[in-house]
């Protein structure tokens, strides 16, 4: 797939940030704009971070502060950005965890009014539902705002396994009926779909699956399972597919070497004893 075709051609003319990143935010862990931001930092690329939750940490502690951002304040930070020249001058729109349906209905009038202005502003969705081992763990109002007012204005996709089942209404069990579900989404703007933790039921001991899907086809990738219980490597592996896009990859190799970072990172982070999600410093620096 060339840069044109995966919606990421670069652009020519000075520009203050590349990536608009509307996400979740955390005062301690790895989770939301907490990892993406530094990641697309660490890719040399500038970034405007959205939050759409502030949160003391995530709720799998036995405390947690903080909740979504008011609707008046996340409408008042998109048109800042708007007014400082940012969105119109950006060259990717990263969504993930979004704090309501309200904010989700919001961002897509702002994606249509800043398209046009900026029509060659790409959007990456990660569109954050829940996962198999936890379940659902968002409001299930914001099912139908991915589905039928985001997702639609993508150039592409990050969902994981149990969020394309949620979103395509039926149970996939097989390689061959994610790649179908994935497919499924593609449209007039998506371009591509990536699907994390494939058909987990016929994986190989110790391998995930992922399942790239394009208007040519789909094809099947597999990587080392880390088993470590840490919290955001969906958001992590959405920001490094997104940043290396933005540096010219092509759609299969930025996947490729995602889950390439993504093993070395949860390896790292394991070999650590961490219990957050974190960029090593000299991974960091190998990200370059």
């Amino acid at each position: 797939m060339s840069e044109a075709e995966s919606g990421f051609a670069p652009t020519a003319g000075a520009r203050l940030v590349d990536v608009v990143s509307v996400q979740s935010q955390v005062a301690y862990g790895g989770v939301g704009n907490s990892i993406a931001v530094p990641v697309l930092q660490a890719l040399g690329l500038q970034v405007a971070p959205v939050p759409t939750v502030l949160l003391g940490n995530t709720p799998h502690y036995p405390s947690m502060h903080g909740g979504p951002l008011p609707l008046d304040w996340f409408e008042g930070l998109l048109e800042d950005l708007e007014a400082r020249e940012v969105a119109t001058r950006a060259r990717l729109l990263l969504v993930g965890y979004l704090g309501s349906p309200q904010q989700g209905q919001a961002l897509a009038r702002w994606i249509d009014r800043i398209r046009a202005r900026n029509p060659d502003l790409s959007v990456q969705i990660d569109p954050v539902i829940g996962d198999h081992d936890s379940g659902r763990y968002t409001d299930p109002a914001l099912e139908p705002v991915w589905r039928d007012a985001l997702m639609p204005r993508a150039q592409g996709l990050t969902p994981n396994h149990y969020e394309l089942e949620q979103l395509s209404g039926r149970r996939l069990d097989t390689l061959e009926e994610c790649a179908h579900a994935a497919r499924g989404l593609l449209g007039a703007h998506t371009r591509w779909v990536v699907v994390t933790s494939a058909a987990p039921a016929t994986c190989p001991p110790g391998r995930l699956q992922l399942v790239v899907a394009t208007a040519g086809g789909s094809t099947t990738l597999e990587h080392a399972l880390v088993p470590h219980p840490v919290k955001g490597v969906g958001d992590l592996f959405a920001s490094l597919v997104a940043g290396r896009l933005l540096r010219g990859a092509a759609l299969d190799r930025a996947v490729r070497q995602a889950c390439d970072d993504i093993v070395q990172v949860l390896a790292h982070v394991q070999a650590q004893g961490w219990q957050e999600l974190a960029l090593p410093r000299h991974l960091a620096r190998g990200l370059d």
